[in-house]
């Protein structure tokens, strides 16, 4: 094995880490801001000022990736995240004991878990993307390395649910407190372990990829919509699972937690199991994967009672997880390496652009009427469907992009 590939499991072992604080939030996020007096609308611009810092750095970090090394970028993003989410504790617990609320409190939420910790979070996944296609010269081994990515994210949703689930029963402070734990485990450990490239192996200036790019414009919007529909659905399943079913807010977290760890199960059963094994093509995945997610959506939408709701969301896990490789992969066989940051980058924008708008909205049409999120992700879900199933793009073979190596370090 050489250095360069011995690298990815450091590379893989960050992203579970940021994801895994990342989603051990998520379980609480509901019953924590009507806890401080937040409104869903609220909560939802918090994600959404979240996913626009995504939006406006993934590019940046994606690039700077190549000609700054993996290791700097992921210093600074682990760092970054460590600092924000441990003030977010802070203030959300002076939140929960009445010391700050209204406006104040709104601000603070979004400053910390919306700009600062978007900007760090967004250098993870296009870091890690550069990477991986940087160091697998095929097709094949090009699916598996994102499918890789995807499995540690399903993962991490998992034991994010588990962990932010079960540690809610002690108190919504508990998981709030262990969430900038576990990030700056993720910080020591790339700072400790994490080989600096050489000066041969970086890119000195990569090249901006254009998202009206011809070769990767199909993949950005199927991807846009496979987001989207999660997106609707994301934020407002603990809203769902407490108005639904009744439940006070430590057995919202429970639940909220055991639908995101069957999410998290079909994700990874999809990313280890199904992608790998199947040898399908980036558009074989999409459609796949396109055809199961809608089937999950739709099953949301009515109350069919709390196994049905986990059920729902495995099959949400599932479809999405045989899609997202593709999406990821697809474009990146397609591009030369000198491109591989920049469109890391333009994928990652690309995913946070649709949580800019989604979560807002979610919480907005939820508060209209319940099921009206649920009923648009199964319809964009199933647009996406249709879109990966008519465009000649996804029935294409790629063919690999002619590059030069890149000397690896013994």
């Amino acid at each position: 094995m050489t250095a360069r590939t011995h690298q990815v499991p450091l590379v893989l072992a960050s992203v579970f880490l940021a994801f895994l604080g990342q989603m051990t939030l998520t379980p609480i996020i509901a019953p924590l801001s009507r806890e401080v007096g937040l409104a869903e609308w609220q909560v939802g611009v918090t994600i959404s000022v979240a996913a626009l810092m995504v939006v406006t750095t993934s590019q940046s970090w994606g690039r700077r990736s190549q000609s700054w090394g993996r290791k700097p970028v992921l210093v600074a993003a682990m760092g970054l995240a460590t600092a924000a989410m441990l003030l977010f504790a802070l203030v959300a617990y002076l939140g929960v004991r009445g010391v700050l609320a209204g406006t104040w409190l709104f601000v603070l939420f979004v400053l910390l878990r919306g700009v600062a910790f978007g900007t760090a979070i967004a250098a993870v996944p296009p870091t890690a993307q550069a990477y991986i296609a940087d160091v697998t010269p095929d097709g094949a081994q090009r699916v598996r390395g994102m499918a890789g990515i995807g499995a540690v994210q399903g993962v991490a949703i998992t034991a994010g649910a588990v962990v932010g689930g079960v540690l809610s029963g002690f108190g919504l402070m508990v998981p709030l407190v262990a969430v900038p734990v576990l990030l700056a485990g993720g910080l020591l450990l790339v700072a400790w372990r994490l080989r600096r490239e050489t000066r041969a192996e970086l890119v000195a200036d990569p090249p901006r990829i254009s998202p009206r790019d011809g070769r990767v414009w199909p993949y950005l919007v199927a991807g846009f919509g496979m987001f989207t529909a999660l997106g609707f659905v994301q934020l407002v399943t603990g809203f769902v699972v407490q108005d639904r079913f009744g439940l006070d807010a430590g057995a919202t977290g429970l639940v909220t937690g055991a639908a995101l760890l069957a999410s998290g199960v079909g994700l990874i059963a999809a990313q280890v199991l199904v992608v790998p094994r199947s040898g399908w093509r980036p558009g074989t995945l999409l459609r796949v994967g396109g055809a199961v997610g809608t089937v999950g959506f739709a099953a949301l939408v009515p109350d069919l009672g709390i196994a049905a709701l986990v059920a729902a969301m495995l099959l949400v896990g599932l479809g999405l997880g045989i899609g997202m490789p593709g999406y990821t992969a697809g474009p990146t066989l397609l591009v030369t390496r000198e491109e591989q940051g920049g469109l890391a980058g333009l994928i990652g924008a690309n995913n946070g652009l649709t949580f800019v708008v989604a979560p807002t909205a979610g919480t907005s049409l939820y508060s209209l009427w319940a099921p009206l999120p649920l009923v648009i992700s199964a319809a964009v879900m199933a647009a996406v469907t249709a879109f990966v199933l008519l465009h000649p793009a996804f029935a294409r073979r790629p063919a690999p992009v002619l590059r030069e190596p890149v000397p690896d370090q013994v």
